[in-house]
């Protein structure tokens, strides 16, 4: 058999076992081995690396679109110069996901702009890369959706979107108050999580106001008790990033100048 035909027959066989990568990196592998003497071991290695690259990289793919992030950000594309006020080595930390191996919450706290969402979202994103489940969603869009899924008898079952995933990221806590209902479905979304899975929590509304955001004082210290119990919190005083580039510019200085004339 000649060996364009073996090289055929060992594609086919390839693609019937659904290694489609392998199949395709094939003719170059075989032509690699060649040139470099490569022994059996490392020509088979250099093949099922490229297969399990490929595989990979649908995964990510994939899990990035389940996730459900407003955008893709690491903590490389983070400026820690710009936010003195976060410890980039407790974020380092965190992102080594020991918390999420205890079952722990991290709660950004800071006002519009200064990085807890990105923070938030790297953090998801280093989870997905280390094959956990995750999960992303806005406080508005969540208490709307539990909601609907309470006012259609289906409460117990659309909860299960969101106390399955490893890590759940709730983003913009407090920009908007809750009423009792809403106020309910979040605690007993907490509840349910609570050292069963991760939190991320980001807010712009301190501990001490959420006694009026949800409604209810009491309601409000037995979340706090559950949230906090295991819980790191990052609070972020700086400058919004929406701003950095004017602020670097000197636009703001000069605006206020402007302003003052």
């Amino acid at each position: 058999m000649s060996e364009a035909l073996v090289l055929a027959k060992a594609e086919e066989q390839l693609l019937e076992l659904g290694l489609k990568r392998a199949a395709a990196v094939l003719p170059a592998c075989v032509e690699w081995a060649a040139g470099h003497q490569a022994t059996y071991a490392e020509f088979l290695h250099r093949l099922l690396e490229a297969e399990q690259e490929e595989r990979y990289s649908r995964y990510m793919h994939a899990r990035l679109r389940m996730a459900n992030f407003p955008y893709h950000k690491t903590l490389a594309d983070f400026d820690f110069s710009f936010q003195p006020s976060i410890d980039e080595r407790q974020i380092r930390e965190l992102a080594s996901l020991t918390f999420i191996q205890e079952g722990s919450n991290v709660i950004f706290l800071g006002p519009p702009g200064v990085g807890k969402t990105h923070l938030a979202v790297a953090l998801g994103m280093e989870a997905i890369r280390q094959r956990m489940s995750v999960y992303f969603v806005t406080m508005q869009r969540l208490v709307a959706d539990l909601r609907r899924a309470y006012q259609e008898g289906r409460l117990d079952k659309r909860l299960r979107i969101y106390t399955q995933p490893k890590l759940l990221t709730c983003d913009e806590v407090g920009y908007l108050p809750l009423d009792a209902l809403d106020a309910a479905n979040f605690f007993r979304l907490v509840s349910e999580r609570y050292e069963h899975g991760s939190l991320i929590i980001t807010s712009n509304t301190s501990f001490t106001n959420w006694g009026t955001l949800f409604g209810d004082q009491v309601l409000a210290s037995a979340l706090l008790d559950r949230l906090l119990h295991h819980a790191t919190t990052v609070n972020i005083r700086g400058n919004s990033y929406r701003m950095k580039d004017k602020l670097r510019a000197g636009v703001t200085h000069a605006l206020k100048e402007e302003a003052t004339a």
